[in-house]
């Protein structure tokens, strides 16, 4: 157990208990637009379950949609997302919110949805130990474009310095876990190369 990175982590949940104010923004990450800012509905469940020890599991997920290159237009596709995930089956999935801990847009911004220290709802096994981010897009016959791909490099290392991913995490695709074409197969061969796939 790395105990430095457990107490940075549990520090960083108390201090944002206590002040109410909003730690997704952390010092080395990309521009993260908050949930206020894309027009989040609130969440069915209250207070959000918080993740008790630093994730171990990075994930890859990709929207299987349509793309988006503007803030507006990803915000509108956050916005979809978070709508299919809390409504009620056969139309959604019936969460009490978006099952992602971040989203990814081709604009080069990242999305906060559960955001760092939330369980997710995102990979069956594995919401109390890791976070997800989801790009926009089908990404089964293209990859992101550099602007997305490199904000979420850019999220990890950030989540790695601050204490909101464990150092020596693994990184894995959906469809290593799940019976998924998640997150598309250029994508997925892309992620292979990354540090710390597995």
């Amino acid at each position: 157990m790395n105990y430095d990175n457990n107490l940075i982590f549990s520090a960083n949940i108390t201090i944002s208990k206590i002040t109410g104010l909003s730690k997704v923004q952390l010092p080395g990450c990309p521009r993260i637009i908050t949930r206020a800012e894309w027009g989040a509905s609130p969440p069915g469940h209250n207070p959000m379950p918080l993740l008790t020890q630093v994730p171990k599991y990075f994930f890859i997920h990709h929207g299987a949609s349509e793309p988006c290159f503007t803030k507006q237009e990803c915000a509108a596709h956050v916005k979809s997302y978070q709508m299919f995930h809390m409504s009620p089956p056969p139309k959604g999935r019936g969460w009490w919110d978006i099952g992602y801990s971040f989203v990814a847009g081709e604009d080069g911004n990242i999305y906060e949805a559960r955001g760092w220290d939330e369980i997710g709802a995102h990979t069956k096994g594995y919401n109390d130990v890791g976070l997800a981010v989801s790009f926009i897009g089908d990404f089964r016959k293209r990859l992101p474009n550099d602007a997305a791909l490199n904000a979420v490099k850019q999220l990890i290392e950030c989540g790695v310095a601050n204490g909101k991913v464990a150092h020596n995490y693994t990184l894995r695709g959906h469809r290593d876990v799940g019976n998924t074409e998640c997150p598309g197969q250029m994508l997925y061969d892309l992620i292979q190369t990354w540090p710390h796939y597995y």
